[in-house]
C-alpha cells in the first residue's frame, strides 16, 4: 500500500434517527436564510418533502416570523440530464438563493452539488466536467440521503447524464457539502427492493474502494471494512423489517462510510460494467452494480484474492477464514450471489430483458469507462468484459 496519500471529506456528519428537527439551527449556523431544497417527485409523493419543510414552518409560527425562507426545486430525476441540472441553476438564480439542501437519493444530491457551484460561480456547466476543473467555491450546501445507497452526501463526485446513453462526471472538493445529515426516519417507507439495491450499491462501494490499485489507503480501508461489517449485518433485516429504526440507522451510516471510502479510493470495474446497463436499459444504478458484482469479482480473483479474504469476515460470519486465499474468495462470491438472491433481487442479465446479441455493444461502452477501469486490480480487456457480460447474462 501507498504511504502516501491525500483524505478528503465532509466537514461535519450527523447521523441519529430524527435529526431532520435540527434542519433550522443548522441552516442558521451556515447563514443560509434562502435554501433552495433539491429534489424529485417521488419524496414529494411520499411525504417526506412536507417532513422537511414543516421544520421550517414550525420555527415560523414560534417565532411568531421566519428568518429563513425556503424554496423547493422538485423536478430532479433519476440520472439527470444536463437541461436539469441548468433548470435548477435558473431557478436558484432567480429566487437569489444563499444556500441548497439535497434532500433525496443520489440524483438529487449530484444536482444539489453542482448547483451550489454554478449559482456562485462564473462558470458554465461545460466548463467543469472532470477532474479538479471547478474554480472559486460554492454556496453552503446541506446533503440529506433519504436511501442508504450511494453515499453522496460525502462525496466529491457528481454524475451527469449528457446524451441519450452517456455521462460525464464532476470531480472537485467543492462538492464535498459543509454537513450531511443521516436521519434513519426518513427511509422507513422505503420499499425492500430499494433498499435491497442500495444496499448492495453500498456494499460495493466498499469492496472495490478496498481492492482499488491506485489510491488505496489506510483510511478507505478502515472504512470500507467498517461499512461491510454495518451493511452486511443489517441488509436483510431491514428488507424484512423496514420500519426498524436502528437497523435503518446503520445502513445509512455503512452507506456514508462505503461513500467515505470510495470518494479518495475510487471504483473501478463492478461500476464500470454498470453504467452501460443503466445509460442503455435505465436498470437502477445500484441493481446494475449487483448483477455484474459477482462475476467482476470472480474475474478480478487472481489478483485480488488476498484483499478479498481480507474483507471476507465483515462480510459473513460463516466463511472458513482458515483457508487458502483463494478458497476463501470462492467462498465469499457464493455468499455475495446467495445474498442478492435472498434479497429477491434479479441475478441475471437475461431477466432484464436483454438480448445475447447487445452483450457487445455494453462492452464497448463499458471500455469507455477508462477512469474506473484504470482502478480496477486487474488489467480488463473488451474480451474480458464481454465474457463478464456473458457470465451475467445467466443460462
Amino acid at each position: 500500500m501507498n504511504a502516501s496519500f491525500q483524505f478528503n471529506t465532509t466537514k461535519s456528519i450527523i447521523s441519529e434517527p430524527g435529526s431532520l428537527r435540527k434542519i433550522v439551527d443548522i441552516c442558521q449556523k451556515l447563514k443560509i436564510k434562502r435554501p433552495l431544497v433539491v429534489t424529485d417527485q417521488g419524496i414529494v409523493s411520499c411525504g417526506l418533502l412536507d417532513k422537511l419543510l414543516s421544520k421550517f414552518i414550525k420555527q415560523e409560527n414560534t417565532s411568531g416570523m421566519s428568518e429563513i425562507k425556503v424554496t423547493v426545486y422538485d423536478q430532479v430525476v433519476a440520472d439527470p440530464q444536463e437541461k436539469i441540472i441548468l433548470s435548477a441553476i435558473d431557478q436558484a438564480k432567480q429566487d437569489q438563493i444563499d444556500g441548497v439542501i439535497g434532500f433525496g437519493g443520489g440524483s438529487s444530491m449530484d444536482t444539489a452539488k453542482v448547483v451550489a457551484v454554478l449559482t456562485k460561480s462564473s462558470q458554465i456547466l461545460n466548463d467543469i466536467y472532470g477532474v479538479d476543473q471547478v474554480d472559486g467555491d460554492r454556496l453552503p450546501m446541506i446533503l440529506i440521503p433519504t436511501t442508504a445507497g450511494t453515499g453522496s452526501e460525502v462525496t466529491p463526485i457528481a454524475i451527469v447524464t449528457t446524451g441519450e446513453t452517456t455521462k460525464a462526471g464532476i470531480v472537485s472538493p467543492e462538492l464535498l457539502p459543509d454537513v450531511a445529515l443521516l436521519d434513519a426516519e426518513l427511509t422507513l417507507g422505503l420499499p425492500p427492493m430499494v433498499t435491497a439495491a442500495t444496499g448492495i450499491d453500498s456494499m460495493v462501494h466498499a469492496i472495490e474502494a478496498y481492492t482499488s490499485k491506485i489510491k488505496k489507503n489506510p483510511y478507505s480501508d478502515m472504512l470500507a471494512k467498517e461499512a461491510l461489517r454495518l451493511l452486511s449485518e443489517n441488509i436483510e433485516s431491514v428488507c424484512q423489517d423496514g420500519n426498524n429504526v436502528n437497523a435503518r440507522q446503520n445502513m445509512l451510516l455503512g452507506a456514508c462510510l462505503a461513500g467515505q471510502a470510495f470518494a479518495n479510493a475510487p471504483v473501478a470495474a463492478v461500476h464500470a460494467l454498470a453504467y452501460p446497463l443503466g445509460g442503455h436499459f435505465h436498470i437502477p444504478h445500484g441493481l446494475s452494480n449487483s448483477l455484474v458484482l459477482p462475476h467482476v469479482m470472480r474475474f478480478n480473483k487472481t489478483h485480488a484474492a488476498s484483499l478479498y479474504s481480507e474483507l471476507a469476515p465483515y462480510i459473513s460470519r460463516t466463511i472458513n477464514t482458515e483457508q487458502l486465499e483463494q478458497s476463501i474468495t470462492d467462498d465469499l462470491i457464493l455468499y455475495v450471489e446467495g445474498l442478492i438472491k435472498r434479497l429477491l433481487l434479479p441475478s441475471t442479465l437475461k431477466e432484464m430483458k436483454i438480448e445475447k446479441e447487445q452483450l457487445p455493444m455494453l462492452a464497448k461502452d463499458a471500455m469507455l469507462q477508462t477512469r474506473l477501469l484504470i482502478n480496477n486490480p486487474k488489467d480488463v480487456s473488451y474480451e474480458n468484459v464481454l465474457a463478464i457480460y456473458q457470465a451475467a447474462y445467466g443460462a
